[in-house]
This record gives C-alpha cells, structure tokens and sequence, in this order.
C-alpha cells in the first residue's frame, strides 16, 4: 500500500520535551487504530525540543512505518507545531493531541464518527473532570468564559488539545502566536459553522511538568482580539479605518466651522468673542482632521497590502523522519 493512498486518520501531535511519554503514546495510538481498521499516519512535530524527543522519533519512524516525525529547528509555540503538521496531513479526518499522555488516544473513534457519521465539521474535547491544580483550572473556567462570550462559539474548553477536524478545515487555516486555542473560531469565520463538543477523559499527567504559566493567558487574551479584529477586517480594513476616518474628520470639521461661525456672528452682532486659535476646542479639532486623513491613509495601505499580500510559511524545518519516498506502509 503506497504512502500516498488516501488514510482515514492522521494524527497530529505537537510536542516539546517529551521524550518519556513518545512511544508510549504511539503504541497506544496504533492499537486504538489496527483495533478499529483505520488508516492512519501519525505525524509527530517537534518543536525544537532540547532534550531526546527528535532521537525517539526517528527510531520509532523506523520501526513504524505509520509515524512520521518533522522537526522545527527552533522552539516556535503549539500553534506553530500544529501548523506544520496540519500541511503535512492527508488524512480525511485530522486528530490533534498532546502528547503528554493527559489526552487518552481511545477517544479517537468517538470523535472520528462524529465528523465521518454525523457531519461536524470540528469536534472539539471538553475535560469535564480535570486533574490539573487549582491554579490552572480556575484562570482556564475563566478564560472559556470570557473566549465563549467574545466569540460567540459555545464550547466550554477552548484549549483541550483534543480535538476532531475534517481534512478541509485545517486546510483553510492559519495560526500563529497563542491562536491554537481559537481554532474553532477561525473555522467558524471560515465558514465551517457545524462545530461539536464532546466530553473526553482527562489523565493525570505521567511523565514530566507542564508547559505553560501563568502568562498564557493574557497573550491568549491579546490573540483573542487580534483574531475578532482581523476576522471581520482582514479583506475589508477601509471598513475599519475608513469608518474611524470619517468619524474624526467630521468630528474635526464640525467643530472649526462651529467655531467660525461662532465668531462671525459675534462681530456681526458686536458681541465679545475671542480668536478661533485662541480657542481649546479648535486644536482638538484640528488633531481629530489630521487623525482623520491618517486613518483613511492606513485604510488606502492596507487595501493594498491585502489585495497584493502572499501566503508564506514562517517555520523552518530541519529534519523529517518517516517520509521516504520508498517507504510502504
């Protein structure tokens, strides 16, 4: 069976300094797979790990010829891993996970049927029982909160690593930054509005300590905005800066013809009245003037950075194991 025939299944799994919990998670993710008859590839993404992760990965794209392993050469974030491995998957149906063991591969087929039989296009995990401390869990309850009411997308766990696509979804996307965790609201400003839930096991974690702090989830918060912001503006930004544009100068205008005609019918009926320049109102109108044209030329560049704007790849690979032309699978 050529590498190239079409699978049912690829699994995407981002990692960094993972390297007690690969094969491990590999052997349980290909017996979830003969168990059901998938075809499947697992695509493991290095992302610029410091300790043995790549060396693992190479022994076990040796040994199994379903794994393939891609290595950044440096460390760039999830969303960046995800990003890689999402080009490289063929899969009908993409799987993502960490690979810390706390996703547990037998939810697989689960969410594999939600996407194949009941036509979701994104299923996403929610870890309804959670073994991770206090401090971790409570700014988490929050940041769904705040992410379901802002987008408008109701999941209740925007950042379980588990999750279902169907292939043509993760071909539209493009994620940088913290913005892994905004993946069903990207896909919904897609255009890909069926998008599930459902509620998978959550493990304690067995090998190593987590990742991220604290500071997660303010840069989370800022992606947030950026992604609400260029959702509705990215192809249209004279709608944004045009608007505020017109806002201004209107403003600023009014307010020096008000102020002009204001001293013009003082002298006409010999009344006191003061200088135009004298006058506070008219340097805030003059900067609301200037402010105004600024915008409309921002909105001018914009356009035309977005209608002649390619699409490039930032993340640089080193190394790919598994991916042999020769190799049968």
């Amino acid at each position: 069976m050529d590498s190239l025939q079409r699978k049912d299944i690829s699994v995407v799994v981002p990692l960094y300094d993972e390297e007690d919990s690969l094969v491990e998670l590999c052997q349980w993710i290909s017996r979830v797979m003969m168990e059901h008859n998938f075809t499947y590839e697992i695509i493991l993404v290095d992302d610029g790990s410091d300790d043995a992760s790549w060396h693992i990965i190479t022994q076990i794209a040796e040994d199994n010829p379903f794994v393939r392993g891609i290595r950044l050469n440096r460390n760039y974030g999830k969303s960046a891993a995800l990003q890689t491995g999402f080009l490289h998957a063929s899969g009908e149906v993409v799987i993502t996970m960490d690979a810390d063991l706390q996703d547990s591969p037998d939810e697989i087929p689960g969410l594999y049927s939600m996407v194949t039989e009941e036509g979701y296009d994104l299923v996403s995990g929610w870890k309804k029982k959670r073994y991770d401390p206090i401090s971790k869990t409570i700014p988490s309850r929050l940041f769904n909160f705040v992410t379901q009411k802002i987008s408008g997308v109701k999941l209740h766990d925007f950042n379980c690593g588990l999750k279902a696509y169907r292939k043509k979804v993760i071909k539209t996307l493009e994620i940088y930054g913290e913005m892994h965790r905004y993946i069903p609201l990207i896909a919904k400003r897609n255009g890909f509005n069926h998008i599930g839930e459902k509620v998978v096991q959550h493990r304690p974690r067995k090998y190593g300590k987590t990742k991220f702090g604290l500071e997660r989830f303010i840069f989370g918060f800022l992606d947030l905005l950026s992604i609400s912001f260029v959702s509705k503006f990215k192809k249209r930004p004279m709608h944004f800066f045009g608007t505020l544009g017109s806002f201004c100068f209107l403003f600023g205008l009014v307010v020096t013809i008000a102020l002009i005609g204001q001293k013009i019918y003082n002298i006409q009926h010999q009344l006191t009245y003061r200088n135009v320049v004298d006058q506070p109102m008219f340097f805030l109108a003059l900067v609301a003037v200037i402010v105004g044209v600024q915008l409309f030329m921002a909105g001018f560049v914009a356009e035309m950075i977005t209608m002649n704007s390619g699409k490039t790849d930032d993340y640089l690979i080193t190394e790919k194991a598994g991916y042999s032309e020769n190799k049968v699978v």
